[in-house]
């Protein structure tokens, strides 16, 4: 890693804590008990240059890479997890599959709006009976002339209402055959398309969760990206990039949660002493800290391979795979150094612990991980 990137990455943490503090903060438990989507909030991000980070300066984005990216998410995680959520899912998603699959003219229709936050993106591969099984899905794209017309119907979609357009993966082909699936760019007002039910979630409350509908929806052959069957492959080149700002997320709600607790293990006195004094405390904080350490050495390794060009299937799965695994256990133990405390909402990690637990499912279960890792190690 050159001097220059960490610098860049010292001076975007800096900025995005300080922007954190003073547009999020304030507003964590009113959106998270409202389930509010702050769109405005992501308009005043993309000002800052965090809605377009991967994208070239040409497109007006950031042309940053996936180091100084990570280092963003983690900042921003670090306060609010589902503000992190929604800005990696934009800029992993859907933003970064027209950057990396689009023709020039698509690039230059979709990447301004969305690099600065004047259109808000969304993703859409799951459905209702189908999450990880996409060769089996539902919503199809049947060719007429010069047109394709998508029925069906996409769920878990981060922005599946507020979004200005989303990329959706469609079946072209036969159920469960090769290249049976196509991604097409569809914008928010094309007939037949609209959002469906919003999701009541756990955590991550403030990121907007739920349905996208198509009937009969009409669009252009000029919308799809790249060729006909190409879908399913593009999609799992653009989840390798989306499991390592999962694991950016992962590790910024770590880090949330146990600076939280080590603020509160110093400060809360049993006995006439501190409890961080006492053994059982202190190693807790000791492992929590540990972990945090393997999940961030892990995600910067992975974003360095994206940035360098290296094969990052398996090292994002592996980030994405520990970082979220540990973000469940430091969350879990924040909540028990907090004792009854950490059960209301009055204290922060509650909410960790409740937005830690989609880091093991979003962008494909820890379950799934596995089997990436695996198949990768037993070539």
């Amino acid at each position: 890693m050159t001097n220059e990137i960490v610098e860049n990455q010292e001076l975007i943490a800096q900025s995005v804590r300080d922007l954190s503090e003073r547009l999020i903060r304030p507003n964590i438990r009113k959106w998270d008990d409202e389930q509010h989507f702050p769109a405005d909030l992501f308009r005043q991000l993309g000002e800052q240059g965090l809605m377009g980070m991967l994208v070239p300066v040409e497109y007006n984005g950031a042309g940053l890479g996936y180091a100084e990216y990570v280092t963003a998410i983690v900042e921003i995680a670090r306060v609010d997890g589902s503000v992190g959520l929604s800005m990696a899912a934009h800029n992993s998603l859907c933003t970064n599959h027209i950057l990396l699959f689009g023709n020039p003219e698509q690039k230059q229709t979709y990447l301004p709006r969305l690099a600065t936050g004047e259109w808000l993106g969304a993703w859409g591969l799951t459905e209702p009976n189908t999450g990880s099984d996409a060769g089996n899905m539902r919503t199809t794209a049947v060719r007429d002339g010069n047109d394709w017309v998508l029925n069906g119907a996409k769920n878990f979609i981060t922005h599946g209402i507020s979004s200005n357009v989303a990329v959706v993966i469609a079946r072209t082909g036969e159920p469960n055959t090769a290249r049976n699936a196509t991604a097409f760019v569809v914008e928010r007002g094309t007939p037949g398309f609209s959002g469906g039910r919003k999701e009541d979630k756990l955590g991550m409350r403030a990121s907007e969760t739920a349905e996208m509908l198509f009937q009969d929806c009409r669009i252009p052959d000029s919308q799809r990206l790249g060729e006909v069957g190409e879908g399913f492959i593009q999609s799992l080149k653009v989840l390798d990039g989306g499991r390592i700002s999962i694991a950016a997320l992962s590790l910024g709600i770590a880090q949330g949660a146990y600076d939280a607790a080590l603020a509160y293990a110093k400060e809360r006195e049993q006995f006439g002493h501190p409890i961080a004094t006492y053994q059982g405390i202190s190693f807790k904080l000791a492992d929590m800290a540990t972990a945090i350490e393997a999940a961030h050495l892990l995600t910067y390794q992975a974003a360095a391979y994206k940035d360098t060009g290296k094969p990052v299937t398996k090292q994002a799965a592996m980030a994405k795979l520990f970082a979220s695994e540990t973000a469940v256990c430091v969350a879990n133990e924040a909540v028990q150094i907090f004792g009854g405390y950490g059960y209301t909402k009055d204290f922060p990690v509650e909410k960790f612990y409740r937005d830690a637990k989609l880091c093991t499912i979003g962008e494909g279960t820890s379950e799934i991980q596995k089997i990436v890792i695996s198949r990768h190690i037993l070539i």
